[in-house]
């Protein structure tokens, strides 16, 4: 058992193993204490296993797209001591949980788009840094000495999850997400490197097992083997990263998400299971961060968008893509309403992306107004690109008429 320090009892750096459990205690203490749900200790040591994987990654495709992601950063995440502290000791795995109460699309006659839970609050990006610092703050004045630290969130210097996996504060799903015991993968993770030698944690010795129903149930078959992401098949890729056109082979599986996707963590039996404890600050303020309405993402101005987003991570797919993919899930729910705001869209957005997806999207719904607009559209619209959307879905309404027919029939 640990026993903990007395007020006002400092600890060298290199405390000696039995007073560095208690100092390890106390900094976990102070971690839930400042809003961090988990902590978990690993050593500053490389993560030998970790660069040869990267770069089987990069060379097979699997992170295509994420052009900064290269092989000299995969190197730079093995050993992400040495390329970001070299005096580091201990790296702090800490966690935010955020699953709380499921609210469901509002049934308010509204077409409405879908945003991942991680992104409905208040950025991680702020959240997990400020919480952090605080944290830091605190160990200095725990051992009353100035601690040299890096405070690190979803860094490209660093993999998270490998070091939420080798300090035991979770294990790998088969969905690549950290599964944390209780929370399931519902946990933002972010690292605390100290020169503070701390009381590293065990592994957990876990795993899914036979389950691979995440697997399974990928809309677009993203999870091409146990652990390994294709990324240029992912939702959330496609829908925050990729700044041009999604590929057609792909919108259909796409659904309503507009920003992001959850499908592989709801399906998990863990996730599942994780008890709700909602942190305040990833609550969404307006229905617009959780559900927002597709007509409101395919108009909004670049000053609406920001106004509206401002603070959150929904700014990192930028209005271009929000609209684009508001266009995306408009085609897919496939709602005679949504042909007046897409045909809108497609003869009045300033952006061809936009215009060209709306192009698609009615060629997706196929009714005869929709049919009006886009043989409409062709006559006039110049741009290249969205008359090639335009032809792609003029050519599809006689498949899309013959559908009809048959489950009509």
């Amino acid at each position: 058992m640990v026993t903990p320090l007395a007020p006002g009892q400092p600890l060298p750096l290199r405390p000696p193993p039995s007073a560095r459990q208690r100092l390890t205690a106390e900094v976990k203490r102070l971690a839930r204490e400042g809003g961090l749900t988990v902590a978990a200790v690993t050593d500053a040591a490389p993560f030998l296993d970790l660069a040869p994987l990267l770069q089987d990654r990069i060379a097979r495709g699997h992170l295509a797209g994420l052009d900064w992601f290269t092989a000299e950063r995969a190197m730079q995440s093995s050993d992400p001591a040495a390329t970001l502290m070299p005096s580091a000791r201990s790296i702090l795995s800490v966690g935010i949980a955020y699953w709380g109460r499921d609210d469901e699309k509002p049934a308010d006659g509204v077409l409405r788009g879908r945003i991942s839970r991680y992104a409905r609050g208040v950025d991680y990006h702020t959240v997990l840094p400020e919480r952090m610092r605080m944290l830091h703050a605190a160990i200095e004045n725990l051992v009353g000495q100035r601690v040299e630290a890096r405070v690190l969130t979803d860094h490209a210097r660093i993999v998270d999850r490998a070091v939420a996996a080798r300090s035991g504060l979770g294990w790998y799903g088969k969905h690549a997400c950290i599964i944390v015991p209780g929370h399931g993968s519902w946990v933002m993770l972010g690292e605390l490197i100290l020169d503070l030698e701390l009381e590293p944690d065990a592994p957990l010795d876990r795993d899914c097992g036979r389950c691979h129903i995440c697997l399974d149930r990928c809309p677009t078959g993203a999870i091409v083997a146990p652990y390994t992401i294709h990324t240029p098949l992912c939702i959330s890729f496609q829908t925050i990263e990729q700044r041009g056109a999604i590929p057609r082979e792909l919108r259909p599986q796409i659904g309503d998400w507009v920003f992001g996707c959850d499908v592989c963590q709801e399906v998990c039996p863990y996730t599942g299971a994780a008890a709700p404890e909602p942190d305040p600050a990833f609550a969404p303020r307006r229905i617009e961060h959780a559900y927002p309405s597709l007509t409101f993402l395919l108009e909004m101005s670049e000053q609406v968008f920001r106004e509206t987003y401002r603070g959150t991570a929904i700014m990192r797919a930028k209005r271009a893509g929000l609209a684009r993919n508001a266009a995306v899930a408009l085609g897919n729910i496939g709602a005679e309403e949504g042909v007046a705001p897409l045909s809108h869209a497609l003869f009045e957005h300033d952006l061809s992306l936009v215009r060209g997806h709306a192009a698609w999207a009615l060629g997706r719904i196929g009714s005869y107004s929709a049919r009006h607009s886009l043989l409409q559209s062709w006559r006039q619209e110049e741009d290249a690109h969205v008359r090639d959307e335009l032809e792609y879905a003029i050519s599809s309404l006689g498949a899309t008429s013959s559908a009809r027919n048959q489950q009509d029939g």
